[in-house]
């Protein structure tokens, strides 16, 4: 049985899974907007993590045929999730933790970013020599051919932000699953020069919309038909932005467990397979008899037996899940628990000692620049997990005990 109501007054159908789960007016006016798009497929999957974004919720799944929304893709392309189990017990970390967590800040660049590379704490100055091999091997090529067409792209953060976290909800963290063993987890994208190549195609899309006297019911729904010179552009700009921030999880993972093992005095290993996983990205599937385009703007591919990661704010638990393949989600399920407040809201509601009390037995920062990112100004993850029990079903459920953040 499905979990999801069909949400009244909308000009095309939407299935929406927010049973017990609070949703702003702002954020169903945008789903409104979103669902009355002649390409949209079928109907619109909205999931229980859903609130406002640019254009579309974040929280949406938007399957389309002949044209593709850049803002409802997003700047973040590619962010996602890496997860890896070790053979480590919580009885084998250290009784003080902040060692470890310093020790990862140290390996793992983090921060917010400034538009000068040379003061952003946030890059590499010099960078590594495993990050540039990365970079030269696997992204230089295709992204000097992306530039080519589109130099203002080349203007951007790129190889001195691989590798490197980020800031906002952007984390790395060291969990306790529910048998006691140890996890590393982590949360990034494509930081600076995903930012760069999402901003400049929505740009563009607006000002095609101009050009041809195409009105919108929002400006940040503005579109690249399927056939246009920037649609294939775009693709292959995002499919190179979702790689890049797949292999800087991967690396920053590396350094996360070097960390770990160098603050313990056991060895250990890591145990099954690694986890990563996108949660805001495109990709062409087949989907109630077509082949489309589905974006997913915060959600997770849950295909039959697809592994994925659901985390929660700050000391909150998280999961591992396994899709079921849910057919009217398009596959998919939430991406976290998501904001139930604007982080202004949150730090003009909560102060230091609110968000010290709700992170207690986590070691992380505890200060005014984190407030915004505080567990009580998301949703209740328990809620919304219960609300998508017909998408996934939960394999582990992992208690931080160390929280990185920007």
């Amino acid at each position: 049985m499905s979990n999801f109501r069909v949400l009244e007054d909308s000009p095309g159908l939407v299935k929406i899974w927010d049973k017990g789960v609070y949703g702003e007016e702002s954020a169903f006016k945008q789903i409104r907007n979103l669902s009355g798009l002649p390409f949209i497929h079928n109907h619109l999957a909205i999931m229980p993590d859903f609130h406002r974004g640019s254009g579309a919720v974040i929280g949406s799944v938007v399957p389309t045929i002949g044209a593709i929304i850049p803002a409802a893709v997003g700047v973040d392309l590619g962010c996602g999730m890496i997860a890896v189990a070790t053979s480590l017990k919580a009885s084998d970390l250290p009784d003080n933790l902040g060692p470890l967590r310093s020790k990862i800040e140290s390996l793992i660049p983090h921060g917010r970013t400034s538009h000068d590379r040379h003061v952003d704490r946030g890059s590499w100055d010099d960078v590594p020599d495993d990050v540039a091999q990365v970079w030269n091997k696997s992204l230089k090529p295709q992204f000097d051919r992306i530039v080519e067409k589109h130099p203002k792209i080349g203007k951007s953060n790129n190889i001195h932000h691989l590798s490197s976290l980020g800031g906002g909800n952007h984390f790395v963290e060291i969990c306790i699953d529910e048998i006691d063993h140890v996890w590393v987890m982590l949360h990034s994208g494509s930081r600076g020069v995903g930012n760069r190549i999402g901003s400049y195609f929505i740009q563009r899309a607006k000002k095609d919309m101009e050009r041809y006297f195409i009105h919108l019911p929002d400006k940040d729904l503005a579109y690249i038909p399927d056939g246009s010179t920037d649609f294939g552009d775009y693709v292959q700009a995002v499919d190179w932005a979702q790689r890049f921030a797949k292999l800087s999880r991967e690396l920053m993972m590396d350094r996360a467990l070097g960390a770990l093992g160098s603050c313990i005095d056991k060895s250990f290993v890591t145990s099954g397979s690694v986890i990563n996983c996108h949660h805001n990205y495109i990709a062409k599937e087949r989907h109630f008899g077509k082949n489309i385009w589905v974006t997913r703007k915060g959600a997770v591919r849950a295909e039959l037996g697809d592994m994925g990661i659901i985390p929660g704010a700050m000391g909150k638990s998280s999961f591992i899940v396994r899709g079921k393949g849910n057919r009217d989600s398009f596959h998919s399920c939430s991406h976290g628990a998501g904001r139930v407040m604007s982080r202004t809201e949150a730090r003009r509601r909560f102060t230091v000692d609110d968000h010290v009390i709700a992170t207690k037995g986590v070691e992380c920062r505890k200060d005014e620049g984190v407030i915004d990112e505080t567990p009580a100004a998301y949703k209740d993850l328990q809620k919304v997990m219960a609300a998508q029990s017909d998408l996934v079903d939960i394999v582990h459920t992992l208690k931080a005990v160390v929280c990185v953040k920007g």
